[in-house]
């Protein structure tokens, strides 16, 4: 998903992305872990992914102190 898709989603639904991100990093570890992944790339990609979502998370609660403001 790209920084620009991201920036359109809700707070919860950034929420539940990271959760469900987190969740497939795990996974692709434990596959990495056992020999069974096939795209070793799908691990960096997740990551990054993952920092994406969280820099999203973090400018938004930036913005909201920023603003004096919950909302």
């Amino acid at each position: 998903m790209r920084a620009k898709q991201m920036r359109e989603l809700s707070d919860e639904d950034l929420d539940v992305r990271l959760r469900d991100t987190r969740k497939e990093l795990f996974n692709l570890r434990f596959q990495h872990a056992t020999g069974q992944l096939d795209d070793p790339h799908k691990l960096s990609s997740t990551r990054r992914e993952i920092a994406r979502l969280l820099t999203m998370i973090n400018e938004r609660d930036l913005d909201r102190e920023a603003s004096g403001g919950e909302g």
